[in-house]
């Protein structure tokens, strides 16, 4: 990646063990401690550092920190100085590529970390105001260069801080929540496709929004259209981004669950703003409870399906491999269920959006679950994460979500 900031001044060096460079050549930004040979003594945590390779080949700047897992990360392999007019260039470089893919959009992300090679920085519009997340120590400590070239970008009416991620830890920071610029009085009204939703940008889940499913939103609900209608059953609904999606494409009924009390409050007063409030319901529960309590029946009694279509749209289930096998069961109960509610012909969507759990072994999980209910599905969508999240091949942490939809044969 090209960039015009003016060239760095010698920094303290990192020489990575014989055979691990090579993973940083094909563009993975992370150094694991274990990878490392050498760090120069004089190097503070957080600090910009040269990273060489085991010959003392140069292999570009990153930031260091002797506390976290990942020690080096790498920003760029040119020989540039990592100031204002960097993080300007880097943030423009990431907008153009939104607008380029992601036209009409108003509210999205702007910086998607490594997807934008600013490992440990994730910046959110929504309208006018921006959320900064930072992950990365170097990286927090650079907040006053990203806020000012946010500034200069942007104009925003207000930049707020939300820092409680778990990974934040690992990196020797605490939470910090707040108003970095300017003043933010109650929730904000983000425009996605069209619909309005009443978003809590200082509490809540992730920065406000699940932004990197807005495409997706639109997609599922022109496949609820093909049913005019439909019965839609939206399970964790969260803000009701795709119920109302499916209701405003001409579902009859659309029923969302999820156990905030304060989303489904949240998603109540959104359907009622988008002239949805007589399509759209909401209930507070348990999903997993929700769905067995309307799968159970007496011995001899058939269930009789409700439902033309049933969107599947959980939290991770899982954090780390180690809890794979957990997640898998976890995902097969809901995919049990929720085909045992579905008509002949009824549309299942269905999403994971777990680093963990790659597409082949969610669609298998799928599969188990049909398998187990004698139904058979016909696959008529495969979905990813909004162009607003790109994905990096050579980074695989940067491909996270993944769904299906599929119709019910028989």
């Amino acid at each position: 990646m090209s960039t015009s900031a003016t060239p760095t001044p010698a920094l303290p060096i990192v020489i990575l063990k014989p055979r691990e460079a090579d993973r940083v050549v094909a563009g993975h930004p992370w150094i694991y401690a274990g990878s490392v040979m050498y760090a120069a003594p004089t190097i503070k945590d957080g600090d910009l550092v040269e990273l060489r390779d085991h010959r003392k080949h140069w292999l570009g700047v990153g930031l260091f920190n002797s506390q976290s897992k990942i020690q080096v990360r790498l920003l760029t392999p040119e020989h540039v100085e990592v100031n204002l007019a960097f993080f300007e260039e880097r943030i423009r470089a990431a907008l153009a590529l939104r607008q380029r893919h992601f036209p009409g959009a108003t509210s999205f992300r702007v910086v998607n970390a490594e997807s934008d090679f600013l490992s440990g920085l994730i910046v959110d519009k929504y309208e006018d105001v921006l959320v900064v997340q930072t992950s990365a120590l170097g990286m927090d400590q650079r907040k006053p260069l990203i806020v000012a070239a946010l500034k200069t970008i942007f104009q925003p009416r207000t930049i707020v801080e939300r820092n409680e991620m778990a990974s934040r830890k690992f990196e020797g920071l605490p939470d910090a929540n707040g108003i970095l610029e300017g003043q933010l009085d109650g929730p904000v009204t983000v425009n996605l496709n069209g619909l309005k939703f009443e978003t809590d940008l200082s509490a809540g889940h992730k920065t406000g929004l699940y932004l990197d499913q807005q495409a997706n939103y639109q997609r599922t609900a022109e496949l609820i259209a093909l049913n005019p209608n439909a019965s839609v059953l939206d399970c964790f609904s969260f803000l009701g981004g795709f119920a109302l999606h499916a209701g405003r494409a001409g579902a009859a009924r659309v029923h969302g669950l999820d156990q905030s009390a304060d989303a489904i409050a949240a998603a109540t007063r959104n359907a009622a703003a988008n002239g949805l409030a007589e399509k759209c319901t909401f209930e507070q529960a348990n999903v997993f409870d929700w769905l067995k309590s309307q799968t159970a029946v007496a011995p001899h009694e058939k269930l009789v399906p409700k439902f033309d279509a049933v969107i599947l749209d959980p939290p991770s289930f899982t954090r780390n491999r180690g809890s794979v096998p957990d997640a898998l069961r976890g995902y097969k109960e809901i995919h049990l269920r929720a085909l045992k509610l579905l008509k002949p012909g009824g549309l299942l969507a269905t999403f994971c959006c777990s680093h963990h759990v790659d597409s082949a072994t969610f669609q298998d999980v799928i599969l188990s679950a049909a398998f187990d209910t004698r139904r058979v599905l016909r696959r008529v969508a495969t979905f990813g994460q909004s162009p607003d999240h790109p994905v990096i091949p050579s980074i695989p942490e940067t491909e996270y979500l993944k769904g299906f939809a599929f119709e019910v044969v028989r």
